[in-house]
């Protein structure tokens, strides 16, 4: 998966699950500033993530995500590493 199709699932997620309008959601994107996704938002979002690599995401892993664009990183990253 590139890193364009797994921005396109995230901003469909965030707008099914979050209800963001998809204009809002840019790589620059910051979560809890721009798009109002505080921590319990956060952990949902997870959850709603784990499909895209078809195992369990450690919280850890998104501690430094800030913006969109970093859940895209590492998210490509976790998903390098389990093909590897």
């Amino acid at each position: 998966m590139t890193k364009n199709e797994l921005f396109d699932r995230i901003v469909t997620i965030l707008h099914d699950s979050f209800e963001i309008e998809p204009a809002r959601i840019t790589p620059e994107a910051r979560l809890y500033d721009d798009l109002d996704i505080d921590s319990i938002d956060a952990v949902d979002l997870i959850v709603q993530l784990k499909p895209l690599l078809g195992r369990s995401l450690q919280p850890d892993a998104f501690k430094s995500v800030r913006t969109v664009q970093d859940i895209v990183d590492v998210l490509y990253g976790l998903i390098r590493d389990q093909a590897a």
